[in-house]
C-alpha cells in the first residue's frame, strides 16, 4: 500500500521498467585504492542505494536489504571513467524482491563504455511496525529484462540454500571477546 494513500490499492503486477533507476558519477582520486582502481566498498555502497530505490519504487513501502547475493566486479574502474549505476527489480516472491544492478564504465576520453559488474540483491518489503509486507509481481518486457528474470527462480532457490546454510553456520559461532 502506497504510505501517503493508504486507500490506494496495490497492482498485481509492475512492470520491471516502473523500478528502474539510473545514477552516474565520477571517480575522483579519494575513491580509488592503491591500484588507482574503484574501491570496491564504494561501488557496494552505491549499488545498495540505487538497488532500494529500485525495490521502494515497485512497492512503495519500506524495504530492507536482505542479503547481497553477488557482486561480480569484471572489469576495473579508474579515475578517468565514469560509473553509470542500472537497477530494476527482476524477481518478486511474497515479501521479497530481488534486484538487478548494471554497472557501466565510459572512459571520458574515448566514450568506450562496458559492463564493469553486475550485482543482484534481496529485499523485503516492511510496514510501518516492521512485518513483511506482501508485494506485486513482476513483468519483463525488453530482451534484457527477460533474460534477467529468466534465471531468478534459480537465484531464489540458492538463496534459500545459501541462508540455510548461513544460519547453521552462525548457530556454531562464538560471540565472547577474543580478549576475555
Amino acid at each position: 500500500m502506497d504510505q501517503e494513500n493508504p486507500s490506494q490499492a496495490m497492482p498485481a503486477f509492475k512492470y520491471c521498467h516502473e523500478s528502474r533507476v539510473f545514477k552516474t558519477g565520477r571517480v575522483f582520486p579519494n575513491d580509488v585504492n592503491n591500484h588507482k582502481t574503484l574501491f570496491g566498498g564504494k561501488l557496494m555502497s552505491t549499488i545498495d542505494e540505487v538497488a532500494s530505490i529500485s525495490a521502494m519504487r515497485h512497492c512503495r513501502t519500506n524495504v530492507v536489504t536482505a542479503s547481497t547475493d553477488s557482486v561480480d566486479f569484471l572489469l576495473p574502474i579508474r579515475p578517468t571513467d565514469s560509473v553509470c549505476f542500472e537497477s530494476f527489480v527482476s524477481w518478486t516472491g511474497r515479501t521479497s524482491i530481488e534486484v538487478f544492478v548494471k554497472i557501466i564504465s565510459e572512459n571520458l576520453y574515448t566514450g568506450e563504455r562496458r559492463v564493469a559488474a553486475t550485482s543482484f540483491l534481496t529485499f523485503v518489503a516492511v510496514q510501518e511496525d516492521g512485518t513483511p509486507s506482501p508485494v506485486p509481481g513482476i513483468i519483463a518486457e525488453t530482451d534484457e529484462e527477460k533474460l534477467i528474470c529468466q534465471s531468478a527462480g534459480e537465484r531464489s532457490e540458492l538463496r534459500k540454500i545459501r541462508r540455510t546454510s548461513s544460519k547453521k553456520l552462525a548457530s556454531q559461532l562464538g560471540t565472547t571477546k577474543y580478549w576475555e
